[in-house]
């Protein structure tokens, strides 16, 4: 039985940036999902919005100058133009920063108190000491305290997917400066996850809301299994919903002074957009969120898991909300089998896309690579040209473009002509694509359609309509294979309308009938004029992919500083005089790799560092840093090293050469750093 009513969301794109290619997997998949169940009459509605609160957001709008809801409103503007040039037709995109989400947010926030769900901890949250602000998550990276892995954001681990808090990170540091980071203390309020571990295994375990990997990975992961030694039951971490000052967001009623962090609001903001919706169509959000004939249906990528299939489902619970029906996952992009990349110009912002190609392209090109799992997709560009003109362009347009020139004076015959049984084959096939949209298959829907494409073309090339149209004792046979060829084209672009619109009302106005509804795949279209052919899609040139990456290269800036840096340093301490460019050429700066310090107990300022340069080569240093680093955190550091120093004999041992250093001494030393890659021995220019 079709449930009564669909309602789909994507994850919310959060306003700090552009939407890139990365992005548009996931919107572009949720948008063909929501036209096919639309195509066969189910009431869908698609719901979105930007995710707008968060320290990223202050620091994004400090730079630009503007005020937090100016920087959000212009890109609120940019998201919704680059959304709607590839066909993403949301039925409402709001805000987070909106009434509709306080409210709510309140809504939710009373209930899961009145559960006995809040607690309030003091929490030591890191800081950055040259910035000034205390560092959310996002803000940080380190080593996940889990897997270990390099460079992982302060909340959760991509490479792993575990989730856990910033102090838990291995050697942390600001994304903002760069420095390590400080711990402060302030009181946080959590939500209680454990107190819902009953549910929340049940939810996730005993119904078919998640893909099986995930159930399992989430078993195996965060609930465990009660009784099952080998996996005994995990208890589930409080959740930290709240911020301190300086944050951009909801001020809490009963907490004043602090906010509701991003990830409380952001995904309450689905039910926000969704009243917003209600208010502009006469609806009731209880028939959408509180109503069982409702199914809500969640598209979001395998890095947000954990709070979409716990965190979320337990708050819509404890405040009375429908749980989502199924929580569709999908993986990462990679381009040409590599993390998207400035410097190589695949980090593609949709704009830059649609400076030099079709947004059909990508639309078709994705749906080819989506599957049903939650596996990384690939973009290869060599592919994406070859399979855009092989498919779309030899294959699917190649029908009409073949034949409607000679339909054009005659229309379509009044009945449907022999075929050989290709548009029986069709109809017959249509309920497996229609399977295969439904599971979010669209890589076997697109092999079923291009299947009934290689069918139909050995037809037209048999028939030789442009020889039939030589000779007008043909006439009545060239209008029957024209009839047939443009219903087999017509049958295949009804089944392509969710994943290109665009060609579906090109097709609809080729043939006078505009494609509406998936059924309109299974009859025939007979006796309707044939307008003049125009051109569909034309075929994809690399020189316009590399026009893409090239620009895309361009584009790429260097990081801009958000603060005004004082000018005291160089007040208390003036530039040196000029020297020459073979003065500094003489000092040997050299990567070295801490291998050993030790306090030096009767020195106040030294500590002994044994530095390795690679290989068996080893420097000793006495480095005036005591107060300032500790020496078990040193251990593993790469340092810079001035290696051609003449050694220098002091009283606790000889020095060999000089690490590099800034700032006045004592506890405000900072020791320069060597970025993660660069190798002991290596010299320094």
């Amino acid at each position: 039985m079709k449930p009564s009513r669909i309602l789909v969301t994507a994850a919310l794109p959060y306003a700090n940036g552009p939407i890139h290619i990365g992005h548009l997997v996931e919107y572009i998949q949720t948008d063909i999902w929501v036209r096919f169940q639309k195509l066969r009459g189910q009431r869908c509605i698609y719901i979105c919005a930007d995710d707008t609160h968060g320290t990223a957001i202050m620091i994004s709008a400090k730079k630009r100058g503007v005020t937090e809801e100016e920087f959000i409103e212009a890109m609120h503007v940019e998201h919704q133009r680059d959304f709607a040039a590839f066909e993403i037709e949301f039925d409402h995109y709001g805000s987070t920063n909106s009434l509709e989400n306080r409210e709510l947010c309140e809504e939710f926030w009373t209930a899961v108190n009145d559960a006995g769900l809040v607690t309030e901890k003091a929490v030591e949250q890191l800081y950055d000491p040259i910035a000034r602000t205390p560092l959310a998550d996002r803000f940080v990276r380190g080593k996940c305290p889990v897997c270990q892995a390099e460079e992982q954001y302060g909340d959760h681990c991509e490479s792993c997917l575990s989730t856990y808090t910033p102090v838990e990170l291995i050697d942390p540091r600001s994304v903002l400066s760069g420095a390590p980071t400080e711990l402060r203390t302030h009181p946080h309020k959590f939500i209680q996850l454990e107190k819902l571990h009953d549910f929340l295994e049940g939810w996730t375990q005993n119904e078919d809301h998640l893909q099986p990997e995930v159930a399992n990975y989430l078993r195996g992961h965060f609930l465990g299994e009660a009784g099952n030694p080998e996996n005994p039951r995990k208890e589930l971490m409080d959740w930290d919903v709240t911020r301190p000052p300086e944050y951009f967001g909801f001020e809490i009623p009963d907490f004043p002074g602090n906010y509701w962090y991003v990830w409380f609001d952001a995904p309450i903001g689905y039910v926000a957009a969704t009243k917003q919706w209600c208010h502009q169509h006469g609806e009731k959000l209880e028939n959408w969120w509180r109503d069982p004939a409702t199914k809500i249906h969640h598209f979001i990528g395998k890095d947000i898991t954990y709070f979409h299939a716990l965190f979320w489902p337990g708050m819509l619970k404890t405040a009375g909300f429908n749980l989502p029906e199924k929580v569709h996952i999908h993986g990462f992009l990679t381009v040409d089998g590599t993390k998207m990349s400035k410097s190589k110009g695949t980090f593609v912002k949709a704009s830059t896309y649609l400076n030099h190609l079709d947004p059909a392209y990508m639309r078709y090109y994705y749906s080819t690579k989506l599957g049903a799992r939650l596996d990384d997709l690939d973009l290869n560009l060599d592919e994406f040209v070859n399979k855009v003109n092989s498919d779309l362009v030899g294959k699917v347009v190649n029908l009409a473009s073949r034949t409607a020139r000679f339909a054009t004076d005659t229309g379509l015959s009044g009945m449907y002509p022999e075929d050989g049984g290709l548009f029986a084959t069709g109809v017959e096939i249509g309920d497996e694509i229609a399977a295969a949209y439904e599971m979010c298959d669209y890589n076997r829907a697109m092999r079923l359609i291009m299947d009934l494409a290689d069918r139909a073309n050995p037809y037209v090339e048999a028939q030789a309509p442009w020889n039939l149209r030589k000779d007008p004792a043909q006439a009545d046979r060239l209008q029957d294979v024209c009839t047939v060829a443009l219903n087999l084209f017509r049958q295949i672009a009804v089944y392509l309308a969710p994943v290109l619109p665009r060609l579906a009302r090109q097709t609809g106005e080729l043939l006078s009938e505009p494609i509406q509804s998936w059924d309109q795949a299974k009859q025939p279209l007979l006796g309707t004029p044939v307008q003049p052919f125009q051109h569909m899609l034309q075929r994809l040139e690399k020189k316009d992919v590399e026009a893409m990456i090239n620009e895309s290269k361009e584009m790429e800036e260097g990081p801009t500083s958000t603060f005004q840096d004082s000018n005291a340093p160089l007040q208390e301490e003036p530039l040196c005089e000029e020297i020459s460019f073979d003065d500094v050429m003489k000092v040997d700066l050299r990567v070295a790799r801490v291998v050993q310090a030790e306090d030096v107990p009767d020195a106040r300022k030294l500590l002994k560092l044994t530095l390795s340069l690679g290989g068996d080569e080893r420097r000793t240093v006495f480095a005036g840093i005591k107060a300032a680093a500790d020496p078990e955190q040193l251990v593993g550091r790469l340092v810079v090293l001035a290696a051609n120093l003449a050694p220098r004999k002091m009283k606790f041992g000889i020095s060999e050469g000089m690490i590099l250093a800034a700032g006045p001494g004592g506890k405000d030393v900072f020791i320069l750093g060597v970025d993660d890659g660069a190798q002991p021995g290596q010299r320094v220019h």
